[in-house]
């Protein structure tokens, strides 16, 4: 082993052991605990004994419609969600990284401070603005002839929705206009001289330049989606929630772990759940793959670009290199 490798293992070292500490046991364990049951031995009066069960909680989980349902909950959650997020913080990126916007340190940080609220805290303050006996926005809205239910089985996930885009608007809305500011100026320059719009250097030059970045988002919030647990929790509380402590994979799991005592049903649960989550995410990546190779070898095929002088780029690269 030369110099170069024993330095690189040992600053790799760290993130490995972390990585096989909070990742790979906590699966690992989780995958073991998912082969096993808990079954009351005798008549009840000797305990509850462990017991290899194989896939049967797989079976159970999956065989269980409460479980299923909360799948289509995440289904309706992310097609309502994430197109949301996508195209509000992506506007919100391209206003701040336009010519005709203004304080812009100010805006970043309003904007971002909601993503600083502990997301349980948060939920909390809608779950109160969304109560109609405590809340000075539903009175308004009475009192302005519009009638709403938060609570009700078709108003439960638009005001999640709610609450997910006011806490992670702010915190994309910086990614991507973190990626804006990359953007070589020169290129909108030269497509502003061309006689290009704003609207058209945005959405045909800025938006295909940060395409990596929009991906990125996009992946990590699909992740995020299902896992929706903390809003639901809390929304279930409030008066006539249509809510129920099953309404996600995420809060099957726990309503079967701490409620019922089942650790085996939970941990299979959860394992379904982050297998869902990775083939997805493959998918999504390969996907994305594809389009970002096409568009690669579109710019290789792509003809030389002409210039003012109208010699193209290549003629003068050619001269400058004789």
């Amino acid at each position: 082993m030369n110099a170069r490798t024993r330095a690189a293992a040992t600053l790799l070292a760290p993130f490995f052991l972390l990585f096989t500490a909070v990742m790979v046991v906590p699966i690992g364990y989780a995958v073991w605990l998912s082969l096993f049951t808990e079954k009351q031995s005798g008549l009840g009066f000797g305990g509850a004994e462990t017991v290899f069960s194989g896939l049967d909680n797989y079976t159970a989980a999956l065989g269980d419609r409460a479980f299923r349902e909360g799948f289509g909950v995440l289904l309706g959650y992310c097609l309502f969600y994430i197109p949301l997020l996508l195209a509000g913080a992506l506007g919100l990126a391209l206003l701040l990284d336009s010519a005709l916007a203004r304080a812009r340190r100010f805006f970043q940080l309003a904007l971002f401070l909601p993503h600083a609220v502990p997301g349980i805290i948060a939920a909390l303050i809608w779950v109160y603005l969304y109560t109609p006996q405590l809340s000075p926005v539903v009175r308004a809205m009475e009192a302005g002839g519009v009638g709403f239910d938060f609570f009700s089985p078709s108003g439960a996930l638009p005001s999640i929705v709610n609450i997910a885009l006011w806490e992670w608007l702010g915190y994309n809305m910086v990614i991507f206009y973190a990626a804006l500011q990359a953007v070589d100026r020169s290129v909108l320059e030269a497509a502003t001289v061309d006689g290009a719009g704003a609207w058209r250097v945005a959405f045909s030059i800025k938006v295909p330049l940060i395409r990596a970045s929009i991906v990125m988002v996009g992946l990590f919030t699909l992740i995020g989606s299902l896992q929706l647990f903390t809003e639901p929790l809390i929304l279930e509380k409030g008066t006539g929630s249509a809510v129920t402590s099953t309404w996600t994979p995420n809060m099957y799991a726990y309503t079967a772990a701490f409620d019922r005592n089942d650790y085996g049903l939970a941990a299979a649960a959860s394992v379904l759940l982050a297998l869902t989550a990775a083939l997805l995410s493959f998918a999504v990546t390969r996907l994305t793959g594809r389009g970002t190779r096409r568009t690669r070898t579109a710019a290789r095929r792509a003809p030389a670009t002409r210039t003012a002088d109208g010699r193209t780029r290549r003629t003068r690269r050619k001269e400058k290199t004789a």
